[in-house]
């Protein structure tokens, strides 16, 4: 098929109500590091009145991920504190985001927390995490989600999978392991200087397994041999398939405490909780409870669409033609849907939760 000549429509039609339905699902998986988050909110020292109570989140995406640990930890501090005291909520990502879509699900999903209290305010800021983006000593409550696996800026080229965990080329696996840990680095400094004097920061992010691979393997699977038959078919061209990364890295409890060697303390701030652990499925719990394949693949393929496939599409747009990109990923996501569905099986998604206190006197 000549991509240019594909007929997208009925490919197309319902793809946001599918991606909404898998990114709500998706973030159920949320619920290990909301406690972490209600915890915090907890403990904090809070400013007096009229000064605001804020809360950052680092890595905000469309806001989807935000949406229940905000709320939960909204509920916590109205519990500290006077009902009229305002609660400042300052969503940060690349200047590249969709803030637009970020803002419209502040104001209509109805997981939204602006629906729960009327006296928290949403903020944006388009800057990079990797470099100071908010205030010093300002922020009480941190909170980041799936966001700091993606590196800071590219690296070597991966040229035997998409992604680097399942590589076994040693010189991109140790370039993606030094931009990895500079970017830690980064990462907990600037957010050292930006946590207030007991300020706490909540991370949610990609771990590794005991093969040291980042999970999804039937996801990764189903994606390898999607690009193999678009070489064979003359769609993408080898040298194509070979560029194709997903530039996000797991990484290890030794990895987290690297900054912080060997006091334990870094820009003021110490390793509270450091947990690592196997999330659930969500979309195959669904299925096991409806048996629906078609549903398990469609989830799967949606959230994919969105969370992976753009990175690997960029390297089809030449001069600004974005037009086989588009078809790369609408043929990506009607392939990686009917493998899962053909198949569904259960997936191994390891996850780190961490926790960053600063101390009450700023360093």
């Amino acid at each position: 098929m000549n991509p240019g000549q594909a007929d997208k429509r009925p490919e197309r039609k319902g793809i946001g109500h599918q991606y909404s339905v898998a990114s709500r699902l998706h973030a159920t998986g949320l619920r290990p590091a909301i406690s972490l988050f209600e915890e915090a909110a907890a403990a904090v020292p809070l400013p007096r009145a009229p000064q605001p109570i804020a809360i950052a989140d680092y890595g905000a995406g469309t806001g989807y991920s935000a949406l229940l640990p905000v709320s939960a930890a909204i509920a916590v501090l109205r519990k500290r504190t006077r009902p009229d005291h305002a609660i400042l909520v300052t969503h940060t990502d690349r200047p590249g985001n969709n803030f637009t879509k970020l803002f419209t699900t502040l104001d209509e999903d109805p997981d939204s927390y602006l629906k729960r209290d009327n006296q928290t305010f949403p903020a944006a800021v388009g800057r990079s995490f990797y470099s100071q983006i908010l205030p010093s000593n300002s922020i009480a409550l941190g909170w980041s989600s799936w966001a700091i696996q993606w590196l800071s800026q590219p690296t070597a080229v991966v040229p035997d999978h998409v992604h680097i965990s399942y590589s076994s080329d040693s010189t991109a696996r140790q370039a993606f392991a030094r931009q990895a840990a500079l970017d830690w680095h980064e990462f907990v400094a600037f957010r050292g200087r930006e946590l207030a004097p007991g300020g706490r920061l909540v991370i949610l992010t990609m771990g590794l397994d005991s093969d040291d691979h980042c999970g999804l393997a039937p996801v990764f699977e189903t994606v390898m041999s999607s690009l193999h038959e678009m070489v064979g078919r003359g769609q993408i061209s080898t040298e194509e398939s070979h560029r194709m990364t997903i530039p996000t890295v797991g990484r290890t409890k030794n990895d987290f405490h690297l900054p912080f060697a060997p006091s334990g303390r870094f820009e003021g701030l110490s390793i509270e909780h450091l947990e690592e652990f196997n999330a659930e499925d969500q979309f195959f719990a669904r299925y096991r409870a409806d048996r629906d394949a078609e549903a398990f693949g469609a989830n799967w393929a949606a959230f994919l669409r969105v969370s992976m496939f753009r990175p690997l599409a960029r390297v089809l747009v030449t001069d600004g033609d974005r037009s086989r990109a588009g078809w790369f990923v609408d043929h990506l996501e009607a392939a990686v849907r009917r493998r899962l569905a053909n198949a569904p099986e259960e997936m191994s998604i390891p996850q780190v939760k961490v926790v960053l206190a600063k101390r009450l006197t700023s360093a």
